[in-house]
């Protein structure tokens, strides 16, 4: 769908130039690069399970609510919080969105590695921070992978960077490149409605979000078609000793993540793409910031604080009122259910 309203809106520039579209150079397709990093990232992870040739057995202790104390016999490098979820009860799975491992937030697919505590963070929790921030990531994420096959081969899309951006802020974000050609194209609402259907079919699938992490030269490896993704790779990878990246994938996307990520792209319930601004920075590149709002299946809303948080979602986020939205964060305390929705 997105592919049809690329071939034919895009061609028209602002002014009514005809964008001419000229055959691809000779480098990989999107669809080639794509592919390449999902089969780098299963190759790896094959890898890494190579070193645990034989089965070893860890000791999970769930701490959480209700039956703190259940004692969990998994199976190291293999078992991930999920699978203790399966063992506890069917509203555990259905509900919990990440895991506290030993006190750390852990996504519900990374497989534990040793014995440890557990317990299930969900979107009712009385701080449901690291769950919106991990909502709000994975719904940026599923965006990139929608813009980066949207105009096929056409138009050259490069990826730069998801801004970590508290929910309170109103839009979950991804900044982009788009050919320089595109550089007077303002999408349409058809044009939104277009990716929005395309994120929509991505959500129906029902898609695991993956974690796997890498030592920097593999990331380059995956990513050396992208300068900006080097450039966070190269960032990521120095602050800490190991050199180590944490890359996610879901079907057969993968990108660049601060992480942890929702446990599927069924989490997501209302879900749209609603505006692209211009980003001034002192890029030669015009960077544009494409926007969305969803909300999870198991927080909907009301169609008239829906529409609400739609229209909020269209304005800017910059950074300052990242700032301001994150401060605004922790001094939030109580209100009604609606401004909770608000907020998510």
């Amino acid at each position: 769908m997105a592919a049809r309203w690329a071939a034919r809106c895009l061609r028209v520039g602002r002014e009514g130039r005809r964008l001419i579209s000229t055959p691809a150079a000779s480098r990989l397709t999107s669809e080639e690069i794509i592919q390449m990093r999902n089969e780098l990232f299963t190759k790896e992870k094959e890898r890494q399970l190579s070193l645990y040739p034989r089965i070893e057995k860890i000791e999970v202790k769930y701490t959480g609510k209700p039956h703190p104390g259940s004692l969990l016999i998994m199976n190291k490098a293999l078992s991930t919080p999920y699978n203790c979820a399966m063992h506890l009860s069917e509203w555990h799975c259905k509900k919990s969105v990440l895991a506290l491992v030993d006190g750390e937030v852990w996504d519900m697919y990374r497989p534990l590695t040793k014995s440890c505590e557990i317990q299930f963070l969900t979107f009712k929790d009385e701080d449901p921070e690291e769950v919106n921030k991990a909502y709000w990531r994975s719904c940026a994420m599923i965006m990139a992978c929608v813009l980066k096959r949207a105009f096929k081969d056409e138009y050259s899309v490069n990826l730069v960077k998801a801004p970590e951006v508290p929910v309170i802020s109103g839009a979950f974000c991804y900044d982009v490149i788009l050919d320089n050609r595109l550089n007077d194209w303002q999408p349409t609402k058809d044009n939104f409605n277009s990716l929005t259907k395309d994120a929509s079919k991505l959500i129906y699938k029902d898609l695991p979000f993956e974690t796997l992490q890498v030592e920097a030269k593999v990331a380059r490896e995956m990513f050396q078609h992208n300068k900006y993704k080097i450039e966070t790779i190269e960032q990521k990878a120095s602050r800490n000793m190991e050199g180590i990246v944490t890359l996610h994938r879901f079907g057969d996307f993968v990108d660049v993540s601060e992480g942890p990520h929702i446990p599927r792209t069924s989490f997501c319930f209302q879900y749209e793409i609603t505006a692209a601004h211009n980003l001034q920075t002192n890029q030669p590149e015009l960077i544009r910031r494409f926007q969305g709002v969803s909300l999870p299946v198991h927080l909907r809303a009301h169609h008239t604080v829906w529409h609400k948080l739609l229209e909020r979602s269209k304005w800017l986020v910059t950074e300052e009122k990242i700032v301001e939205a994150a401060a605004e964060s922790l001094e939030e305390k109580g209100g009604t259910e609606e401004e909770k929705t608000l907020s998510i």
